[in-house]
């Protein structure tokens, strides 16, 4: 089981993290959560249906982490449209990024929540030993695939990797580049990504 997931009887999924696996999910989750940034205030309104029609923001984020993870909705972005229609895409964009982001936010920032309460809940029963095994229901196997997919985009986004050529060329970096280190990181997270996902297929 170590490194990868394994389904659990009746649902669910299990993998055996050390100690510093269990720290380096935990910190970029939070750095992810960072990121994203906090939900509306709870008292900001009395009105309940206030949030449910809140607007959110229509311009795409200045990060490009944030641009990758909530990428405009129409246009291509490896074709050239006319100007016409590029003006036409970048207004249906931001009409669908007005009413969306908010809720593509909040499910982000849940399950990027769910990564780190899950990972604390099991340092604490396991106070004292070196690593632990990972037990998750399947809503919480769930979450973790999209935290595992978000952590990814937002690595490979810093990492500038664009296209499969760019992934074969991570694992040709010298040990000294500066970027060996979230590289791995991105390998790794792949990795365990993939097993995740064999794990919940029926």
């Amino acid at each position: 089981m170590p490194g990868q997931f394994e389904p659990l009887p009746g649902g669910g999924a299990a993998v055996a993290l050390d100690d510093v696996e269990i720290s380096i999910i935990r910190s970029l989750a939070v750095q992810l959560l960072e990121l994203i940034g906090p939900g509306p205030a709870e008292d900001a309104s009395d009105d309940p249906l206030a949030e449910l029609f809140a607007e959110g923001p229509s311009e795409p984020p200045s990060d490009p982490v944030l641009r990758r993870l909530f990428p405009d909705a129409y246009g291509d972005p490896e074709g050239a449209p006319q100007a016409g229609e590029a003006e036409e895409q970048r207004a249906y964009s931001a009409e669908f990024r007005r009413y969306t982001e908010n809720d593509l936010r909040a499910g982000k920032r849940d399950n990027a929540l769910a990564v780190v309460r899950t990972l604390d809940a099991l340092s604490s029963a396991s106070a004292g030993e070196e690593g632990a095994v990972l037990k998750l229901s399947p809503q919480e196997s769930q979450q973790w695939l999209r935290a595992l997919n978000d952590l990814r985009l937002a690595i490979g986004s810093r990492l500038e990797i664009a296209d499969e050529d760019d992934t074969d060329l991570l694992y040709r970096l010298p040990d000294e580049d500066p970027r060996k280190p979230m590289v791995m990181a991105y390998l790794w997270l792949g990795g365990l990504q993939e097993s995740l996902v064999v794990t919940l297929m029926p």
